[in-house]
């Protein structure tokens, strides 16, 4: 078959689906670009910065190439410690003897003042300068520090994720724990999923009633109570965070409430640890459970249960074996939206969690905002990312394989 201009009619059906495809891929191309710009290319360059290392080549080139060939043992020979000179000296000059500073500081403590006075020294220094160097500062007679210069000398490190890890290289290069009392980073992660987790159960418990009854109550009821639940929406995170303060601070409505009954002694500390965070939290994130189950329950024809009631099963019974499988895939679609979104969270926990209610966001945040170690802040936000990711794909999985049993 052809068509009036000569073609075969399915060429011209392929052209004509051509052009369809062209013109939807145009009409979503802003929106491409708009992810592209803000979500994409922020994600590789934090994956980028938590393995990028150009301080200590850059600044130190001579030293680098010198240290090659050096075995790691014992002390340098002199050949690197008058690279070394030279490199200070072209670093004191061009002022960028800082960025080596911080980039060793991270890796050993002090080392930032002993790379500045090093500098400030440095046109001074005289052959030999493996003697003129230890008496400038003590930290260069220590293998160990040329070690850390060697190993990091590199364009890309791994050492940020260690120390994400609380991991480190001894002193042989071996990769190791922390010792328990500097181990900050684990444990912290540890808290942020527990936290996370039980945010989430909270918000399952309180959340599955209220979606229950928006599914079921007639629609002029239905539709006041899920203005109520979106409500919260309409208001700024920050102005339903400072009324949790107001609530639960020592002197709050709520320990008022408490003193007024059993009197001052029972008041209760709710504000500035995990407690507070968890409540605060729990409130925020309930409307992300409500809507994902309200979805799905609306969806249960109401005569599933009828029928149920009229085989012999009681009120129980019915709603366990037939209502409740049937709510899984919202359950889990909740379940997931609140803990991705607990994993990450920061002004909560920061105006009210105090130093045991903090997350690993509040870490991100403070190595960005004060001590400027964007590497370790990036390796963090990576493995939330990665942690995020791979939760994604368990849920994906697990929904994948209920849906087939109820299938």
């Amino acid at each position: 078959m052809v068509t009036a201009d000569g073609l075969p009619l399915k060429l011209k059906l392929r052209q004509a689906e051509r052009r369809k495809k062209l013109t939807a891929f145009l009409l979503v191309t802003p929106l491409l670009l708009f992810i592209i710009v803000t979500f994409v290319v922020p994600i590789f360059d934090m994956m980028r910065r938590s393995i990028d290392n150009p301080e200590i080549g850059e600044v130190l080139p001579r030293t680098t190439e010198a240290l090659q060939a050096w075995d790691g043992r014992d002390l340098p020979p002199e050949s690197v410690y008058a690279a070394f000179a030279a490199d200070m000296v072209e670093g004191r000059e061009n002022r960028t003897t800082g960025r080596v500073a911080t980039r060793l500081n991270y890796e050993i403590s002090g080392m930032r003042s002993a790379v500045n006075s090093t500098a400030r020294r440095a046109a001074r220094l005289e052959a030999p300068f493996k003697e003129s160097l230890i008496e400038t500062h003590a930290r260069w007679g220590d293998p160990y520090t040329w070690q850390v210069i060697q190993r990091e000398s590199g364009r890309f490190t791994a050492s940020y994720y260690l120390s994400a890890l609380d991991l480190r290289y001894d002193e042989s290069g071996r990769i190791t724990l922390q010792p328990e009392e500097q181990r900050i980073y684990l444990p912290l992660a540890l808290r942020t999923f527990w936290l996370s987790g039980l945010v989430t159960v909270i918000t399952l418990i309180l959340g599955f009633p209220v979606a229950y009854m928006l599914a079921t109550l007639p629609l002029r009821y239905s539709n006041l109570l899920m203005i109520l639940v979106l409500l919260p929406f309409w208001t700024s995170l920050l102005v339903r965070t400072t009324s949790w303060i107001v609530i639960l601070q020592s002197q709050g409505v709520f320990n008022d409430i408490v003193a007024f009954f059993f009197g001052e002694g029972a008041r209760m500390q709710l504000m500035h640890n995990q407690i507070g965070t968890v409540i605060a939290m729990s409130h925020i994130l309930l409307p992300f459970m409500i809507l994902p189950l309200y979805s799905v329950m609306k969806t249960i024809p109401p005569g599933y249960m009828r029928a149920a009631r009229s085989l012999g099963a009681n009120p129980f019974t019915a709603f366990r074996r037939v209502y409740l499988p049937q709510t899984i895939p919202g359950i889990g679609a909740g379940a997931l939206l609140v803990f991705i979104l607990s994993i990450g969270y920061y002004i909560t926990p920061a105006l009210v969690g105090g130093r045991t209610g903090q997350l690993v966001g509040n870490l991100v945040a403070f190595h960005i905002q004060n001590s400027l170690n964007w590497g370790l802040a990036a390796a963090l936000g990576t493995l939330l990312l990665g942690s995020v990711v791979i939760l994604y794909f368990v849920y994906n999985r697990l929904i994948g394989i209920d849906n087939m049993k109820l299938g």
